[in-house]
């Protein structure tokens, strides 16, 4: 199946939080030894290359202070076009392409092995099922049958109601998220959280704007094709698509959009006893869910956005037991289709991949099966991962400069001349008390438990996605780990979770053109530097800057410091609303506030942590370009990326990260030290002054 709903609830927690985060299976306990046998080699001669910034990337016949972009991404993206498999291409893909090809050689390697044992056994055997496509399309949709038979006897409320609950602790869960996060009023435990989901669409507003009606046809024609391919007959799928269409459009209805949950993250927290949440869904009684998912009813658990489980207590009463089937039975299949016979993937990716994301072709079998492994099990493969991949002198270098970003973060805090004194000492605790995690985790996750095979390759998911659920309920009620990642090693990525206080670095984003430890100090602090700032400043995003120095959800502010705040971030909402990523569509400067307030932030603090690092050095011009140069030039080389028209399109509804090519402008246009790198003059697109000059952080 894809991902649990209790991942993606805990994705959304953190994106709402963060931003950057896309949270996964975390670590745990110690894991299994590895086998004797397990020694893994790497070909680094079949990787494929990092992307460094180059002085021959340069477009000498544009103007950095007019066009920064164009001027140093220009002919690169000109020269490389987006891979039929992807919808995107850019510095992140090319590490994840690299990040992929390690993998693959791990995976391979593990599933050659005889005898393996613990994360090499999981790996192996979820390796060598997904490549065996002969056996997926011999079993076809039989591995579902038992489930699909169980949602045709569902002829009335209570059986409905209990195949929710039932299909919930097989990990299965369709309709809401549900999992542990930690308890906003109190961070270090953990408490239930449930939320909104049901959805197949990226957002709500795709089942209500206009200029999204083509995409909801298409959806609709998506439906009716899976449950045909799933054994209804063609007229009978068709008119069962229009009610899963109905209802998930009432589902919509009383759903956040994306720029509502990432913008008010107090939108998670809604604390309720048990027996109160029972009134609110009388016919979904949430007593008697925690009580099916193995879970001791509690005294107190967050049912986010109330208007969703009361709407789906209405539908359990109102909505005819043949639309709930045709529902359940569309997203069982279309959930599990990328594991099934070739029919049912090609569809999956007619749908998700083409029409929503205009990806030209099917990624082959070996990447998707990868993207399976890390998505069930990745924490299992990154153990393998960095013992090929990330060396201790790169692990020794990032914590010197995570330590010099925590210096110039403290030192612009401290100047800070719009923040009162209070308030100040409060940023200052929170300063003090964050964490940083660097490469991989210190404690491995336990694996044990999880039975895989080599007998079928869904079957391996569904035991992952069960064992997945219960591992994470069994945090509910308990101090939280903060050993616990929330993102494997070989993820290219980076986050930060407030309600801990931390900032983490997996090992697959510490390489070009974030960070080389044989390149100079610019290159550095202008890639993985920035990277770095970006994360501690989402502590003090407009979101971020809502928890403490414990993690607590709280209000630290004074009210003339809170105003003077929200001035300033108003002012880069007008900026980024003003950038046009294709025609008559433009940035949505509030959902990508958060983002937009970290990257000013740690770009800032990053320049001032290299000028501290470079004090009186000389500065050795490379390539005719300053040491200042470089800096915003690898900057500028870490947000060089391609879309696709469609990608666009859903980037611009749902994702709280602007467009790559605004977020290299966005951020040096308000700095004075990129304008003075560069001689930029007043008046120039990439010198932002008097009012338009955003200045917070």
């Amino acid at each position: 199946m894809k991902k649990p709903q209790v991942l993606l609830l805990s994705l959304a927690v953190t994106a709402a939080l963060a931003g950057c985060g896309k949270k996964e299976e975390a670590a745990s306990s110690p894991a299994p030894a590895a086998t004797a046998e397990a020694a893994f080699t790497l070909d680094e001669s079949k990787l494929p290359p990092v992307n460094r910034f180059a002085i021959g990337d340069l477009d000498a016949t544009k103007d950095a202070c007019t066009d920064f972009g164009g001027y140093v991404n220009g002919k690169w993206l000109a020269a490389n076009a987006i891979p039929g498999d992807r919808s995107s291409w850019g510095a992140f893909e090319m590490l994840d392409e690299r990040s992929q090809g390690v993998q693959r050689q791990l995976a391979e390697q593990a599933a050659a092995m005889s005898n393996a044992t613990g994360v090499e056994k999981i790996v192996g055997d979820f390796y060598a099922t997904g490549m065996d496509s002969a056996k997926i399309n011999a079993q076809g949709i039989e591995p579902l049958k038992s489930r699909l038979d169980a949602i045709a006897a569902l002829d009335s409320q209570d059986k409905i109601a209990d195949y929710l609950r039932t299909s919930a602790a097989q990990g299965e869960n369709v309709l809401f998220g549900f999992g542990p996060e930690a308890d906003f009023k109190d961070s270090k435990n953990n408490i239930a959280y449930a939320a909104q989901g049901g959805l197949g669409l990226p957002d709500k507003g795709y089942y209500f704007d206009a200029d999204k009606k083509e995409k909801l046809a298409a959806y609709e024609q998506h439906v009716a094709k899976v449950l045909e391919l799933s054994g209804v007959a063609a007229a009978d799928a068709a008119k069962q698509a229009k009610d899963v269409i109905a209802f998930e459009t009432r589902l919509a209805k009383v759903s956040k959009s994306s720029e509502e949950l990432s913008r008010d993250v107090s939108l998670y927290y809604n604390p309720v006893s048990p027996a109160d949440a029972d009134k609110l869904a009388p016919n979904f009684a949430w007593t008697k869910f925690f009580e099916s998912q193995g879970v001791a009813v509690p005294k107190m658990f967050s049912l986010s956005i109330p208007a969703f489980h009361a709407e789906v207590s209405k539908m359990l009463a109102d909505v005819p037991a043949a639309q709930w089937q045709s529902y359940l039975r569309f997203h069982t299949v279309d959930k599990a289709s990328p594991f099934l016979s070739d029919a049912f993937v090609q569809e999956n990716y007619e749908f998700y991949d083409k029409t929503l994301k205009g990806q030209k072709e099917l990624k082959e079998r070996g990447k998707r099966v990868l993207d399976t492994v890390e998505n069930q099990a990745g924490e299992a493969l990154g153990q393998m991962y960095v013992k090929v991949a990330f060396s201790p002198e790169s692990k020794a270098r990032m914590q010197e400069l995570v330590k010099n970003l925590s210096e110039a973060l403290k030192a612009r805090i401290e100047k800070l001349d719009w923040m009162g004194d209070e308030t100040k000492k409060k940023a200052m605790e929170k300063w003090a008390s964050f964490t940083p995690k660097i490469g991989y985790p210190d404690k491995w996750r336990d694996w044990t438990g999880l039975a895989t095979s080599r007998d079928s390759y869904i079957g391996n998911v569904l035991a992952a996605n069960q064992f997945n659920y219960k591992w994470q309920l069994g945090k509910i009620g308990k101090p939280v780990d903060r050993t616990e990642w929330g993102m494997p090693p070989q993820m290219v990525n980076a986050y930060y979770n407030p309600l801990q206080n931390e900032i983490v670095f997996p090992a697959a984003i510490l390489q070009p053109p974030f960070f080389d430890p044989n390149a100079d100090d610019a290159t550095n602090y202008g890639g993985i530097g920035a990277v770095i700032g970006h994360e501690m400043t989402h502590g003090y995003d407009d979101q971020g800057s809502r928890f403490g120095a414990t993690g607590n959800f709280e209000n630290w502010w004074s009210d003339a410091d809170a105003k003077g705040f929200s001035s300033r971030t108003d002012k880069l909402i007008n900026q980024f609303n003003g950038y046009e990523a294709a025609p008559g569509a433009h940035v949505n400067g509030k959902l990508t506030l958060g983002e937009n307030i970290a990257d000013l932030g740690g770009l800032a603090t990053a320049y001032d942590a290299m000028k501290k690092a470079t004090e009186g050095k000389d500065d050795p011009k490379t390539d005719g370009l300053t040491r200042d140069q470089r800096f915003f030039l690898n900057w500028g080389t870490v947000w060089r990326r391609n879309f696709t028209p469609e990608a666009l399109k859903v980037r611009l509804a749902t994702d709280p990260h602007a467009p790559a090519n605004f977020r290299a402008i966005g951020a040096p246009s308000n700095l004075p030290a990129f304008a003075a790198a560069f001689s930029c003059k007043a008046g120039q697109p990439m010198v932002r002054e008097g009012d338009k000059q955003v200045v917070i952080w």
